[in-house]
C-alpha cells in the first residue's frame, strides 16, 4: 500500500497532521496497549484469587517479588519508571494490609519483600498467565525475537518521552 493510501489509525487527528504523523499512530497504539494490558493484569489477578488489586498494585507486587530481593520505595519507582512515589506508597500500604508484602525499617529506609502469601499469589498469577496468554501467543505469529525487539523499541521510546518531558518542563 502506498503511503498516501495508507489509512492512519490515530486517536487525535489534530496531532497526526504533517511531519511526524506516525508518532500519533504509535501513541494511539500505546494507549490501547496500556489499557488492554491494565485490564488483562486485573482479570489475571482476579482469576488468581485477588480481585481487589489495581493494575498499579499488581505491578508493585510483582516488582517486590522480582528476584526474591528486598526493595525500597525508590527502587520500585525507578524500576517501574514512576516519579510519583505517593502512588507507590499507597499501593505498598494496601499490599501490606492484605498481607501480600512485609516491611522492615532500617534507619530511615523501609525495605519491602513479598510475604509467603504474596509469593504464592504471584505464582498463581504466573500459572494463569501461562494458560490464558502465553499458550495463545504462538497463534499471533510474533516470535520471541520479535517480542524482544518490540520491547527494546519501547524502552528506547520511553527514553525519548522522558527527555521530551524534561524539555517541556523547562518551557
Amino acid at each position: 500500500m502506498s503511503e498516501p493510501d495508507r489509512r492512519r489509525i490515530v486517536s487525535s487527528r489534530h496531532l497526526a497532521e504533517g511531519e511526524g504523523w506516525e508518532t500519533s499512530e504509535f501513541e494511539y497504539g500505546l494507549i490501547i496497549a496500556y489499557n488492554a494490558f491494565s485490564r488483562w493484569m486485573q482479570k489475571c489477578m482476579n482469576a488468581a484469587g485477588m480481585p481487589e488489586l489495581s493494575s498499579l498494585e499488581i505491578l508493585v507486587l510483582h516488582n517486590v517479588n522480582h528476584r526474591d530481593r528486598e526493595k525500597r520505595l525508590a527502587d520500585i519507582g525507578f524500576m517501574l519508571n514512576i516519579e510519583d512515589s505517593h502512588t507507590i506508597n499507597y499501593a505498598l500500604r494496601k499490599l501490606l494490609k492484605l498481607g501480600l508484602v512485609a516491611s522492615e525499617k532500617r534507619g530511615k529506609e523501609v525495605f519491602y519483600r513479598t510475604s509467603d502469601t504474596g509469593a504464592e499469589l504471584c505464582d498463581l498469577y504466573r500459572k494463569v498467565r501461562k494458560e490464558c496468554f502465553l499458550n495463545g501467543l504462538p497463534r499471533t505469529g510474533i516470535s520471541g525475537a520479535e517480542l524482544a525487539e518490540i520491547a527494546s523499541t519501547l524502552r528506547t521510546m520511553s527514553g525519548q518521552y522522558d527527555q521530551a518531558s524534561r524539555a517541556a518542563s523547562s518551557l
